[in-house]
């Protein structure tokens, strides 16, 4: 946060440490003119770039790395700590941070970078650049820090993030020991504290049971008086020494408000001034650690001593009259820190009402409100005391942010407030749920931050939502858009989100959003478009090249179909969205619709692996058909239709082994499925599972009702189709029809043969023909040796072990209570051996066999 900073610091670029301010000055142009020269320093500043950017691409070899560390080790022996010695050690720093591979250092180089971050005299920024280059080097054998080293609290906090960077636990506590030590000095004129605090915060959190009761219990005496009492008054200027300095301009005034009115409570960190005090920086760091302290410091583990100086003040019942109006000082240290953190974030909300002057002001505001209002759920999960204090802000604080679209990030901690306390304050935590779920992904899908904090909200309280986890679930679509918009980003969440969302009522809804989630991107991406002006619209908009989209999305007759796709809850009911696919195609090409397509397959396996553990047969018949009808409509985005093709043709048969008698039950689909297969779509792999779960599944030992008339027609129809595929000529309209295709058709017309005897002369004179086909010299160059190879073989076996239809019964359509092992699943074993077995039979002993 900004108080917190020293005076006159500055930010450093998170790879080369270079001063921001400088390379702001750099690129501003010199002179009051309006000349386009840049200032000198642009040149070095963007060949020291160019170097960060050539040491973070390429590898640096051991050998490389040993010269540059001798000629670190020189520079920081002979103590020259200029520039060539910061322009070293960045290098150095960015050497062991880019790489995902552990680096080790000379002995000698660690040595002097350990001796160097203890100096004295060693300036600021070399320090800095040392502690880096050493936690990046953790854990390290070679490591002789110790806190006993640092000679301020600066080098103190150096010191203590190397170390608890090695992740000893031991170090851990020692460190821990070591920094209370410091700040239990109440030595006005003693070392900065500022720099302690941060480690005090990880210390905890690396191990909570780090620092000893009495300690912890005076820290939090500390952070209780750091918040509350912080000076009011802005920190002294520092005397220039000039002839008309005067003691009266130099005199420090009051802090003021965001509003710029003078501040007449005490200081918090939306206080503002042009310079603060120490006591007034320990106030924002102390609040920045607040919340972590008390969900891991001594609060939140209280003691029996708490427990005993809370009995002896409060008697054996806890009121809220006796709780407001206790006398602060009998307050046990634990209770101490609450009572100021309530009234510190009271203060926060009351001053997060004003209007700020400076918009980086308004933006500390929104994060204060959130935090504070955290803080708040913290403390009255801790004492439910405080919720009767706590509540009428929050309460009025929902009122005013529900109509405040700048705010809307501070609606989720007041929604996980309400879900935590709603029964206990007779709150209707139902009507927060439901305006955060209906409003919020509509009107903000847009805000990456948002969106990721609304996923991660959702996945943290799945155990609150109780009876509002059906409004979860039928807000399926207005989540999907924080999804579409952000999916590199929200990917991940949604893959652990989709198993609860899914359910037998929504599952058929829900996967065609899933597959019309990149038309679901170029739809919201055309809805942003169209609210702003065309002045506003930036030039790499693709629907500035194409208006006709816009046009589209003003038309009546594609009205219903983009609303349909905009739903904010489910509908129950399911449009087809080809018109609207082919009003959209011009922002196909665009990078967020593409990187949308990317994330689908993986949460379509996410999706069906959820679905599959509930499923019952009639969902899974639905979900069958829903697989086959989409199949060949959706949208054309490069790549997508062949991803989701292998996702589904996977998962089509795991479907029909749920439901084995969704072969029978679905018969008509299938058969108009496999008859409009032809040209292109015949080489898909959509193709091979349908035409394998046929002969797989289409048999009277699965299904009593299955009849020699429905097998004799899907007979029919897939000779008729494997005559097209093989009988075709590729082209660039008609690919090659891949040889996994040809042997699954072959073998599903073999298995069907061998279930009505009748077709097995059919199907031997077709397998002929295939073998014979295999072999002549004309189709060579088409499909190649390897790929004519397999389907000979296949051929081969299939017709030899046609020639005992008794086997052939056997062995391709095995009775459930053979089937059940599945041993002839494995390649290695059971239907390549019998097979093998067979033809070995009927081509060397021939004479020995009846007929």
């Amino acid at each position: 946060m900004r108080h917190a900073a020293r005076p006159g610091s500055r930010r450093r670029c998170g790879h080369c440490f270079a001063s921001r301010p400088c390379l702001e000055r750099a690129a501003r142009p010199q002179g009051g003119g309006g000349g386009g020269m840049l200032a000198t320093g642009t040149e070095s500043l963007l060949r020291q770039a160019s170097v960060c950017l050539i040491l973070v691409s390429r590898e640096v070899g051991a050998e490389e790395l040993g010269r540059f560390c001798a000629r670190v080790s020189a520079l920081l022996q002979a103590e020259d700590w200029g520039p060539d010695a910061l322009d070293a050690l960045r290098r150095l720093f960015l050497i062991v941070a880019a790489t995902k591979y552990s680096r080790r250092l000379e002995p000698t180089c660690v040595a002097l970078l350990q001796t160097t971050l203890c100096s004295p005299r060693c300036p600021e920024r070399l320090q800095l650049l040392c502690a880096a280059v050493l936690r990046e080097m953790a854990p390290s054998d070679s490591l002789s820090l110790s806190c006993d080293h640092a000679q301020s609290s600066r080098q103190l906090g150096l010191v203590a993030s190397v170390l608890l960077a090695q992740g000893d636990p031991q170090q851990v506590r020692t460190v821990g020991q070591c920094v209370i030590k410091v700040l239990e000095s109440r030595q006005p004129e003693g070392p900065s504290l500022t720099y302690l605090l941060p480690v005090v915060s990880k210390v905890t959190s690396l191990a909570p049971d780090a620092l000893p009761e009495e300690q912890t219990k005076a820290l939090s005496k500390r952070l209780g008086e750091w918040l509350r009492y912080a000076s009011v008054q802005q920190g002294a200027a520092h005397a220039s020494g000039g002839f008309f300095s005067t003691p009266r301009a130099r005199q420090p005034g009051p802090v003021t408000e965001v509003d710029g009115t003078v501040a007449t409570d005490f200081f918090t960190v939306l206080s503002t001034g042009q310079r603060f005090t120490e006591d007034q920086r320990l106030n924002v760091q102390a609040f920045s650690m607040l919340r972590a302290w008390l969900l891991q410091g001594g609060p939140a583990r209280p003691g029996a001593a708490d427990a005993d100086d809370r009995s002896e003040l409060e008697g054996s019942t806890v009121s809220v009259l006796s709780a407001a109006s206790a006398a602060s000082h009998l307050l046990p240290p634990a209770e101490w820190l609450r009572e100021k953190a309530l009234e510190y974030c009271q203060r926060l909300l009351e001053q997060s009402g004003r209007r700020a002057l400076r918009k980086a002001d308004s933006d500390l505001q929104k994060a204060c409100l959130v935090e504070a209002v955290l803080v708040l759920d913290v403390l009255c999960r801790q004492d439910p005391s405080f919720l009767y204090r706590a509540l009428p802000c929050v309460r009025a604080l929902r009122t005013r942010l529900c109509g405040d679209t700048a705010c809307v990030r501070a609606l989720l901690p007041i929604a996980q407030f309400f879900l935590h306390h709603g029964e206990a304050a007779a709150v209707d935590a139902d009507a927060v749920c439901q305006h955060l779920f209906t409003r919020i992904p509509s009107e903000h899908f847009h805000s990456p931050m948002l969106a990721f904090e609304f996923v991660q909200f959702c996945r943290d309280h799945l155990v609150l939502f109780g009876s509002n986890l059906d409004l979860l679930r039928t807000s399926f679509p207005n989540l999907f858009k924080f999804l579409a918009w952000s999916s590199p980003a929200l990917t991940s969440g949604f893959v652990a989100l989709l198993p609860v969302l899914v359910d037998a009522g929504t599952a058929v809804e829900m996967l065609h959003l899933l597959l019309d989630l990149p038309s679901l991107t170029a739809a919201l991406d055309l809805q942003l478009r169209a609210s702003q002006a065309a002045s506003e619209r930036p030039l790499w908009d693709v629907s500035v090249r194409a208006p006709g989209c816009l046009e589209a999305l003003r038309d009546p007759q594609a009205q219903g179909l983009f609303q349909h796709l905009l739903r904010a809850k489910a509908s129950g009911t399911v449009e087809r969205l080809t018109p609207l696919h082919q009003l959209l195609q011009p922002l196909a090409s665009c990078a967020r619709v593409l990187q949308c397509a990317q994330a689908v397959p993986t949460l379509l396996r996410a999706f069906f692996a959820a679905v599959t553990q509930f499923a019952s047969g009639a969902l899974a018949s639905q979900l069958a058909l829903l697989l086959l009808e989409r199949s060949d409509s959706l949208f054309q985005v490069e790549g997508y239709e062949a991803d989701v093709h292998r996702v589904l043709s996977s998962q089509f048969p795991a479907l029909c082994k749920l439901h084995p008698p969704l072969v029978v039950e679905r018969a008509k689909e299938l058969l108009e499925f496999v008859g409009s297969l032809g040209g292109p779509r015949s080489t898909g792999h959509m193709l091979t599972s349908v035409v394998w779960a046929v002969g797989e599944y289409l048999s009277v030992s699965w299904d009593r009702r299955c009849s020699a008339e429905q097998i004799s027609r899907f007979f029919e129809a897939l000779e008729a189709l494997l005559f097209e595929v093989t009988q075709s000529r590729p082209s660039a309209a008609l690919p090659k029809c891949p040889p996994q295709v040809i042997t699954v058709l072959m073998t599903t017309l073999t298995k069907l043969a061998s279930r009505s005897q009748d077709l097995i002369p059919r199907v031997s004179l077709l397998l002929s023909k295939m073998r014979t086909l295999a072999q002549s010299p004309a189709v060579g160059p088409v499909h190649g040796e390897d790929d004519l190879g397999a389907v000979r073989t296949r051929a081969t076996e299939l017709l030899n072990l046609l020639k005992m239809p008794s086997v052939a019964q056997f062995v391709l359509t095995p009775s459930v209570e053979v089937s059940q092992p599945r041993y002839h699943r494995d390649c290695n074993t059971a239907l390549p051996l019998a097979l093998d077995m067979v033809s070995r039979l009927l081509e060397r002993e021939a004479g020995l066999l009846p007929g």
